[in-house]
């Protein structure tokens, strides 16, 4: 059943609560509060959902989210990295916007980038300028995220009106299922293609720009991450993935994550390649499909090296028959 929505077109916050999976009281609880005290502000929207990752793009939680033209705050029970670049991957963008609860910490984004001179695909394609605001509802009880979602509307234009509209609240039930798919984080992807070539499943895709999605997303196997073992730049997420770095928490230090690149990626110890495990976990998922196994892949960036190394060569030998010796 949904509940009547509310109109876009008079809300200055939109307070978007993504319920767990799971039917948990606790879980349950601090979904209430964060409703309880968003519906109580003038001029905001507030949207109960079920789980924003399950969703399908075409159900109709995500048209009427896609149809808000005004600020977010999305609580859900995944990182707050993942959750942001979930909702740009179904159309709802803007900017990642710090809350009380992360603010102290230094800008995960600007700090990748300086593991590579390549632009990020958010360079290329800026996102619209309003603010998202995530929080991660396992970080803080029902009262403290209820007070964060308090303070960020005091922010917003409703505070500043002289006749505050009523918060309208629509609740929304949905039969999806349980789903496993990669969430591309775009402010660190560098378009480089290697999961692309690397997944056997037809999972990734390009758009009419020539930039990397996920385009069928209900083609990735359950429990699989190995794609996110190869990206390059750590732009690829399984929000559901018990490995927080696979999940999308911070990671902190460019220098600390390429030395624990395997042991952060949820591989057996630190001696373990990721590419290695990578290759090992997705043949197990295509033997599995009933297909042949194929090993250790070919990666853009190592053949781009060996194309290097042997072009130099090539040069040397070159220079030393003209020699004539």
């Amino acid at each position: 059943m949904i509940l009547p929505s509310p109109s876009a077109q008079r809300a200055t916050l939109a307070v978007i609560v993504s319920r767990g999976q799971s039917r948990n009281p606790e879980k349950r609880s601090v979904e209430a509060a964060i409703v309880s005290a968003a519906s109580e502000l003038g001029s905001v929207q507030v949207f109960d959902v079920p789980h924003l990752y399950d969703l399908k793009y075409d159900s109709e939680v995500l048209q009427e989210i896609r149809g808000l033209d005004c600020d977010l705050v999305v609580a859900s029970w995944i990182f707050p990295r993942a959750a942001h670049w979930l909702l740009d991957r179904v159309g709802v963008r803007g900017q990642s916007t710090p809350t009380s609860f992360d603010e102290e910490e230094d800008a995960e984004t600007d700090s990748s980038k300086a593991s590579s001179d390549a632009p990020r695909v958010i360079e290329m394609y800026p996102r619209v300028n309003r603010n998202v605001y995530c929080l991660d509802m396992r970080a803080g009880d029902g009262e403290k995220l209820a007070a964060e979602v308090c303070r960020i509307a005091s922010l917003s234009e409703a505070a500043n009106r002289d006749e505050a509209v009523q918060a309208q609240v629509a609740r929304f039930e949905d039969s999806a299922t349980r789903r496993w798919y990669p969430v591309i984080d775009y402010s660190r992807c560098t378009n480089c293609m290697e999961c692309i070539d690397f997944c056997l499943f037809g999972v990734y895709g390009l758009d009419d720009a020539e930039t990397i999605l996920v385009e069928q997303p209900d083609n990735c196997r359950k429990g699989c991450p190995a794609c996110s073992r190869v990206c390059p730049a750590n732009a690829i997420m399984f929000p559901q993935h018990k490995a927080p770095a696979i999940a999308g928490a911070s990671v902190e230090g460019e220098e600390g994550f390429k030395i624990d690149l395997s042991l952060l990626f949820g591989a057996p110890d630190k001696t373990s390649d990721a590419i290695a495990v990578a290759a090992r976990e997705r043949d197990e998922q295509l033997l599995l499909a009933g297909r042949d196994a194929v090993g250790l892949p070919k990666m853009r960036s190592q053949s781009s090296n060996l194309t290097s190394t042997k072009d130099d060569l090539d040069l040397l030998i070159d220079n030393l028959d003209e020699c004539d010796l």
